[in-house]
């Protein structure tokens, strides 16, 4: 596997006007149109309602059940009118799990990007809210610094209200910046996929936002199987790739969790699984590398960024590697395997489990953009150039891919 480190981030550039930047999506999610490059490398158009007919009869295909959270919550330095601080949930910290973070009732504590920080030197802020008929205070208190974010501390005077109840009152659904415009009611609803169910992303898995149930319930009725893991996204993958060399370029950690039931169905089938998605994308593939580490006695929870590329990789069959992650979770008596991951995925890369995705059209110099690049090559340079000259919709709101 060649080590993609030397590469230049200009080689992953393209002129991406503003006005082919989506800035809301269309009225009927499956509607849009889906560009498909096939894997001969044909490329044709298509809506994206034929999805079904289009995937390969013996495929599977696996997407992120994570939903997006209101993480962006707004302060003021003095209640009412004090300077504006913006604080935007990323991870839980204490407790550390989601899904007991967002049952905490009075107290929990999150890793945060806050803005218009220099307005808050110290004291706590807070926030009076009105939360399922309670009247509460949530009070924020700025803790540690963990690189360019901080750990605050909320706290709430009510054991009745839990901090998934505080957020969904309180908190903005936070839209990619890219699409320059505030937050609006009708993103409560457009920016999730309709089989989200699992708190935790602070920006959605944007490939799944296409699908409708009638999409979904045709792709079942062809005999294709459905499958779904979990993928936390993160702030980070709004970041493009600011250095010049990929191998300057530092991955953001995220979150996964994947059954043991799904990890065996894939280390025996012979499906060709097609992910929707780049996030699970990289949970699929991390899953391989995780296995790897563990069959090898090097596993310390998380796959890191350049572990793909190591000369010492073992180079395992993937259904050795997916059976020793079941053989983990037997030992340790557990049904669900979950890890982080900072997986960087591009050219170079050879992709072990994912034979195909449903994705966007993804910003210039991002490491989505190098994901997509590790699976078709150069070639994406012609097939991006002929959706701009063919009029589709661009980032988190715009059309969709399938590439075989």
């Amino acid at each position: 596997m060649t080590n993609p480190r030397s590469l230049s981030i200009d080689d992953f550039d393209y002129p991406l006007p503003q006005e082919r930047i989506a800035s809301h999506p269309l009225a009927v999610r499956d509607a849009c149109k889906l560009l498909v490059r096939s894997h001969d490398g044909r490329v044709s158009d298509h809506v994206f309602t034929e999805l079904p007919s289009l995937l390969p009869h013996d495929a599977m295909l696996v997407y992120n059940n994570t939903r997006v959270i209101n993480a962006r919550l707004r302060f003021r330095k003095s209640y009412p009118d004090g300077a504006l601080i913006e604080i935007f949930c990323l991870e839980p910290v204490t407790p550390a799990d989601y899904a007991v973070s967002f049952a905490s009732t009075c107290a929990c504590s999150w890793l945060c990007f806050v803005g218009n920080a220099k307005k808050w030197k110290q004291g706590a802020l807070q926030l009076p809210l009105t939360v399922n008929g309670h009247d509460i205070v949530l009070e924020a208190t700025m803790g540690e610094t963990r690189g360019n974010a901080r750990v605050i501390e909320f706290g709430w005077n009510c054991p009745e209200v839990t901090f998934s109840e505080i957020i969904s009152a309180a908190g903005e659904i936070p839209i990619p910046p890219y699409l320059n415009r505030p937050t609006e009611d009708s993103d409560s609803r457009d920016y999730q996929t309709v089989y989200s169910h699992i708190d935790g992303s602070v920006a959605a898995p944007t490939a799944g936002l296409h699908f409708t149930d009638r999409v979904l319930e045709e792709i079942s009725s062809r005999g294709i199987p459905r499958r779904e893991l979990t993928l936390h996204v993160g702030a980070g993958t709004f970041q493009p790739v600011k250095t010049d060399s990929i191998g300057e370029h530092t991955m953001h950690s995220e979150f996964i969790a994947v059954s043991r039931e799904l990890i065996a169905e894939l280390a025996g089938t012979q499906r060709r699984v097609v992910a929707v998605g780049t996030t699970s994308v990289r949970t699929l593939e991390s899953l391989y590398h995780a296995g790897c580490l563990i069959a090898t006695g090097r596993w310390d929870g998380e796959v890191p960024q350049w572990y793909p590329y190591a000369e010492d990789h073992p180079d395992m069959p993937v259904a050795d590697a997916l059976e020793a992650i079941v053989a983990y979770l037997d030992r340790e008596k557990l049904g669900t395997f979950i890890a982080d991951t900072r997986i960087i995925i591009a050219p170079g890369y050879r992709y072990r489990i994912v034979k195909g995705m449903v994705t966007n059209f993804h910003q210039p110099r991002s490491t989505l953009l190098l994901l997509v690049s590790a699976l078709m090559g150069d070639d994406w340079h012609r097939v991006y150039d002929h959706a701009l000259e063919s009029g589709y919709r661009f980032l988190s709101y715009g059309d969709a891919c399938l590439f075989l």
